[in-house]
């Protein structure tokens, strides 16, 4: 802007009139000016479409996780258990150090077999910021079991004395923190330690065995040097940890399957997002085919993580975008999934023609007394709209009726059908099943063989086909769902579900099922 002024103001002012060497020097400066301008501009352009592919290049998200403080609370509590269980028994290494001790001399101590075999938290707590997620851990003591050797000379005594025995220590008012760093590296989460420390406050030792009067001695000499030795294992072992559930958090899949022919593609988008009282994540949660790389046809959409449950307790809320369910749609859709033959029906009067006798005289004249097939086919994916507390759905199907006749099938007529429907959704497990019902449809003629069709007659007969043969089959599946994005081993519990403007949110609680115990989680991490 200041050389677009500049060049500006040269071409406005009216000075007196200079010299033709000025004038010169005027126009050089112009020029300059208006080749900077335009290079500026000209990278301005290049940089703005540089921008552009790269938000066009972005993968998109539909579905967002959000873990509420409770939720974090939850899986701090649980790795606190897991890592103290993965490091106990603890062995540090042997100290050893030479005191002098007034009388006596110099005095060679040496402890060894130093083991930490408990460790207690009595208080913790965990807090995301924009700096990373904190852990901080206070007041935790820890037991230790050792052995001890001492020996020294004296002027007084001509041999070496020297005595052993075993020692233990208590450990309290111990510090432990560290800060977490999240972030998204291709499509996984990247779980880095960016600080992590530990302090001992007290320490307590009793020994077994000796002279009691080298007790304070062994107390003065080993004190630090315990607490250093007990911080310094503490911290590799955490930070050990951290590189561990990093490498689980790497190792997670970037689609769940759902079934033989679909998976949901759980591909981490965008930075987590992280407040004083929450942890969101970003997924693009679309339908793919199986081993296949997703390339959706669905308008750009990325959800804002928040917690928009009405019960603020609730440790988890997972929201779905109405994109993730019509992804489905048209994945099975393409696949050529959608489509089904009637044989069999409550009422097996309707698979004759003498069934149709007074709906379709024509159908029963030429064809008298044959038996009959419905094929059903959906003629475009159905469509899902979210609504708020609602969800619709609306089916395009062709219903093709064929006459048996000695082992050949003979279509005679095709009749179009728009089914309108309402749908809901449930927790099954870790799963999100739904069904759906009637509310009413639409029909016409695509083409026949036998003539026109009175569809009014028909009507009722078509209504009870989608009503018993269709609808049970639909319902079938659904109820079968698809799993959720929660890592294997976690369940729901007081599962609700709130369904707005084009989004499904699931709000629950976790706990840790009973099929997946910690020490098989121990194995996963480690």
């Amino acid at each position: 802007m200041l050389l677009i002024d500049t060049c500006y103001h040269l071409q406005l002012s009216k000075p007196q009139p200079p010299s033709s060497a000025k004038q010169r020097i005027i126009k050089k400066i112009m020029m300059r000016t208006l080749r900077t301008s335009a290079t500026l501009f000209l990278v301005v352009v290049i940089a703005s479409q540089i921008e552009s592919l790269v938000h066009a290049t972005d993968e998109e998200s539909f579905t967002s996780i959000v873990i509420s403080q409770s939720g974090v609370n939850f899986i701090k509590d649980l790795l606190i258990t897991k890592e103290i269980a993965s490091i106990i028994p603890l062995k540090l290494p042997k100290i050893e150090k030479t005191v002098k001790i007034p009388f006596v001399g110099n005095v060679r101590m040496v402890l060894c077999n130093i083991t930490i075999y408990r460790i207690d938290v009595p208080s913790s707590y965990v807090k995301p910021g924009d700096s990373g997620v904190v852990i901080v851990a206070s007041g935790t003591t820890c037991n230790l079991s050792m052995n001890w050797y001492y020996e020294y000379s004296t002027w007084l005594v001509p041999v070496e004395i020297s005595d052993r025995g075993r020692a233990s220590v208590q450990v309290e008012g111990m510090e432990v923190g560290l800060t977490l760093g999240l972030e998204n590296q291709k499509g996984t989460l990247k779980l880095s330690l960016m600080d992590c420390g530990c302090h001992v406050n007290d320490i307590s030792i009793k020994l077994d065995g000796g002279a009691s009067w080298l007790y304070q001695g062994m107390i003065d000499a080993f004190e630090e040097q315990i607490g250093s030795a007990v911080e310094n294992a503490i911290t590799k072992k955490l930070e050990e940890g951290i590189l561990r559930l990093d490498s689980f958090m790497q190792s997670l899949p970037k689609e769940i399957p759902v079934d033989d022919h679909a998976s949901l593609n759980v591909t981490f988008v965008d930075r987590p997002f992280v407040s004083s009282s929450s942890i969101g994540f970003d997924i693009n949660g679309l339908f793919t085919a199986r081993n296949k790389v997703p390339s959706p046809n669905h308008s750009h959409k990325n959800l804002q993580p928040s917690m928009p449950c009405t019960d603020q307790s609730k440790m988890l809320g997972i929201s779905l975008d109405e994109a993730v369910f019509n992804s489905a749609s048209a994945l099975y859709y393409d696949a050529e999934f959608m489509h089904w033959t009637v044989d069999k029906v409550p009422d097996q009067s309707l698979l004759n023609t003498a069934g149709w006798k007074y709906i379709i005289p024509q159908l029963y004249r030429k064809y008298p007394n044959d038996d009959m097939m419905l094929n059903i086919t959906f003629s475009s994916p159905p469509v899902i709209r979210v609504l708020e507390h609602k969800i619709d759905a609306t089916v395009y199907l062709d219903l093709i009726i064929d006459v048996l006749q000695e082992d050949a099938a003979i279509p005679v007529a095709c009749i179009a059908l728009v089914f309108r429907g309402s749908g809901s959704v449930k927790i099954s497990g870790i799963n999100l099943a739904g069904s759906v019902k009637l509310n009413d449809f639409t029909m016409s003629l695509k083409w026949s063989n036998i003539g026109n069709l009175r569809l009014y007659l028909i009507q009722p007969v078509m209504w009870t086909v989608i009503q018993t043969v269709f609808l049970p089959y639909v319902n079938s599946h659904l109820g079968q769902g698809f799993p959720l994005p929660i890592i294997h081993g976690f369940t729901l519990e007081n599962a609700e579900i709130i369904s707005s403007s084009k989004t499904i949110t699931v709000c629950s609680n976790m706990a840790y099922g009973e099929s997946l115990n910690l020490n098989q989680l121990l194995v996963r991490l480690q």
